[in-house]
């Protein structure tokens, strides 16, 4: 059984399902699992926030890195959770080479399988146990300001998914042209997101323009797209820390895997309030590009 929340572990033990002894290893804030002395695995993270612990391949050896993993899927076998194990940065090539290397039969012995999304620089190996890492789903929506912000935006997207979150995405829909974005907000009312996650190059003005158009929060990831002084996506970064429309959660240059973990932990909170009947007002308006 796998949890999302302090609050998820003690409704299971009030109705039942979870033994004290289970609980409280569960609430346990220093459970580790030590890999042969090149790390420690934080194991009960996703029990505690929601969030599990992602593996960043850059870095680590491929020796390292399987080694990581193989503790992984042991640890997996043992608690029977079903959240998935997520690798990011790392290329189809390692990516090909570590499934390799896996030790096969604690894979299948654990039903995992394995995973790469190539766009996104992850790798996952899921378990498919839905009923175990069933939780209410949060919905975010997925701008890409254009069509080089993509592959940033891929690695949030895939985050939010692993995770159990809804998505609704659009690529293309930068302020050099305003009518690309008549269609997606639209859309995005309908869609009524807890949060929005916008990837933007270049001046990056796309996350304030919609901040200023929504009531719900909005995740700024500024990617390295650009020239001259924007090379390396600093004016973008600059730019969306500097918005004058308040409401912009701004992460790392690049830093999908951070746009997905912060918008999924909004979401998720939302759905959650969602399940226990609690109502909001719908936080999108498109009426002022009519």
């Amino acid at each position: 059984m796998s949890f999302v929340s302090t609050r998820s572990i003690l409704q299971n033990v009030k109705s039942g399902k979870l033994s004290l002894t289970r609980a409280e290893k569960a609430l346990r804030l220093d459970a580790l699992s030590i890999v042969d002395d090149i790390a420690r695995l934080d194991i009960n993270r996703y029990a505690r926030r929601g969030v599990p612990e992602i593996i960043y391949a850059e870095g680590k050896t491929d020796k390292q890195l399987v080694s990581i993993l193989a503790k992984l899927i042991e640890d997996r076998q043992r608690s029977q959770e079903g959240f998935p194990i997520i690798v990011s940065k790392i290329s189809t090539e390692r990516a090909k080479k570590v499934q390799r290397l896996l030790p096969k039969k604690s894979a299948y012995a654990a039903q995992g399988k394995f995973h790469f999304y190539n766009s996104a620089r992850i790798a996952s190996i899921e378990f498919g146990k839905e009923k175990d890492f069933s939780h209410p789903e949060g919905r975010v929506g997925l701008l890409a300001a254009g069509t080089s912000d993509i592959p940033a935006l891929d690695e949030a997207e895939v985050v939010l998914k692993l995770l159990g979150c809804k998505t609704l995405r659009f690529n293309d829909v930068g302020i050099a042209s305003l009518t690309r974005l008549k269609e997606p907000l639209r859309n995005l009312e309908k869609f009524d997101p807890d949060a929005i996650v916008v990837a933007a190059g270049m001046e990056a003005a796309l996350p304030s323009l919609i901040a200023g158009l929504s009531s719900v929060p909005v995740v700024g990831l500024p990617t390295s797209i650009g020239f001259g002084y924007g090379n390396r996506g600093e004016a973008a970064l600059m730019s969306m820390l500097q918005a004058c429309s308040l409401g912009i959660c701004t992460v790392n240059i690049d830093g999908g895997v951070a746009a997905g973990i912060i918008s999924n932990l909004i979401a998720n909170r939302c759905a959650i309030s969602r399940s226990e009947g609690c109502e909001r007002r719908k936080g999108f308006r498109s009426h002022t590009f009519e």
